[in-house]
């Protein structure tokens, strides 16, 4: 006999179970809680940003906020900007790039040692080893760029294509195919292949279910039953695309056949289509914590498809010599960034969740390693951080840390007080044993 019931509920099909979002009408199946979990994401831009357009000041829907934060403007009440953060291992390395950036969720000592590869586990992976046996995926980890490994300054691009340590020498597995990031969130894990819609398999039950449901859930299921429909179709949709964002090689045409799981071929398209896969994800309940980055540090992303922006890769722009004409394409790379944070917020403002919006029971960073990124600036790093975290949060504020002295600035801090929120409590992370003043 079960005597721990779960608040999850299914849709089965052949080989497939289908887990539905959080529903009122649905509490029979004992709930061990009418609340929905706390979930926590990064999304990471590399690079830094243009700091003239970086600030904030005031608070709530009177927040005033610099061009760089431009897409935030409708969510000024959902936001905290967070000045002056840094890690001190990072702010004192030697390598401008490659020392401050593998250690971003982590606050390590980057090893220079060109033969030995070693950062520290990241806070997502700290909480994925202790609260990712919850659901079937521990944690998603997803980028737009493969893994790079080539040699800079002597030092392997490992540590720029990841973010997310699963051990100090281990990086957590990054996936850059939407398909197959789909795939292990609603698959069997056995190779689906990715044509046929895994509603095809569970769609008689949906059907048997919806008498069961109140109105609202009823169209509750069906906007969720849609949105997976949705991510099929684009993702088949992208996989077609012949267009190539970033270097044009010799040929414009494949010149053999095309692998079953397509990469898409269009940068803003694959972003949209990674942020989708992080909502349904936390929707579905299949994670609660993901890690998303949308370049990889010495990015050579070109970012030409923004209007006003000609052909300039986008480590060329971040390092710009302070040319006029550079800094105003760089600025747009980054309200281009913080416009995918901007759609993210929106998806989750989007889903109740029963009496609260998905936005509500989430915690949502968007960051950057380098504050100015043409002067490797390490003084402080991008933060924005967004949603209540099942009310542990109060949103709609400024926060400055930059005149509070080292050690009330370390970052550190910032994520053991992240880690209370998500229900895992450490005596010390990184370089720090302290929270967080005013969080």
């Amino acid at each position: 006999m079960n005597i721990h019931p779960t608040r999850r509920h299914f849709l089965r099909g052949a080989g497939v179970a289908l887990a539905l979002p959080w529903m009122e009408s649905l509490p029979l199946i004992a709930q061990q809680t009418s609340k929905p979990p706390t979930r926590f994401a990064v999304i990471y831009f590399s690079n830094g940003v243009e700091p003239a357009h970086w600030w904030a000041k005031g608070s709530g829907a009177s927040m005033e906020i610099g061009p760089g934060l431009a897409p935030m403007m409708p969510y000024r009440e959902d936001i905290t900007f967070i000045r002056g953060l840094y890690h001190q291992q990072a702010f004192v390395s030697t390598s401008p790039h490659l020392g401050r950036m593998p250690n971003m969720l982590s606050g390590a000592t980057v090893s220079l040692d060109p033969s030995v590869i070693r950062v520290g586990t990241t806070m997502d992976q700290v909480l994925s080893q202790r609260i990712g046996a919850r659901t079937a995926v521990p944690s998603l980890v997803l980028g737009i760029e493969p893994n790079e490994l080539r040699l800079e300054d002597g030092l392997s691009m490992i540590y720029g294509s990841s973010i997310s340590w699963a051990t100090p020498s281990k990086p957590a597995t990054k996936e850059i195919y939407p398909a197959r990031a789909f795939d292990r969130l609603v698959g069997d894990g056995k190779g689906r292949v990715t044509d046929k819609s895994i509603l095809d398999a569970v769609l008689t039950e949906a059907h048997d279910l919806q008498p069961k449901l109140g109105g609202g859930d009823r169209r509750k299921l069906d906007e969720y039953l849609e949105s997976i429909r949705d991510i099929e179709k684009r993702i088949e949709r992208a996989g077609k695309q012949e267009r190539l964002e970033g270097w044009r090689p010799s040929i414009d045409k494949p010149d053999m056949l095309r692998p079953a799981e397509q990469l898409p071929q269009d940068v803003p398209e694959h972003m949209k289509l990674m942020l989708d896969l992080v909502v349904l994800a936390f929707r579905m309940d299949k994670t609660r914590i993901a890690t998303l980055m949308l370049n990889n540090d010495l990015s050579q992303m070109n970012f030409r498809f923004l209007e006003g922006v000609q052909g300039a890769l986008h480590l060329d722009l971040t390092h710009n010599g302070k040319a006029p004409a550079l800094e105003a394409m760089y600025l747009k790379t980054n309200q281009f960034h913080i416009g995918q944070f901007a759609y993210l917020l929106k998806r989750f403002k989007e889903i109740d969740e029963g009496g609260q919006t998905m936005l509500d029971s989430s915690m949502l960073l968007c960051c950057s390693n380098l504050f100015d990124g043409d002067a490797h600036s390490a003084e402080q790093m991008p933060m924005i951080l967004a949603g209540g975290g099942n009310g542990a949060l109060k949103q709609g504020r400024v926060l400055d840390y930059m005149d509070k002295g080292d050690d009330n600035r370390r970052a550190c801090s910032f994520y053991l007080s992240l880690m209370d929120r998500m229900g895992v409590e450490l005596e010390r992370f990184g370089d720090s044993d302290k929270r967080l003043v005013d969080l």
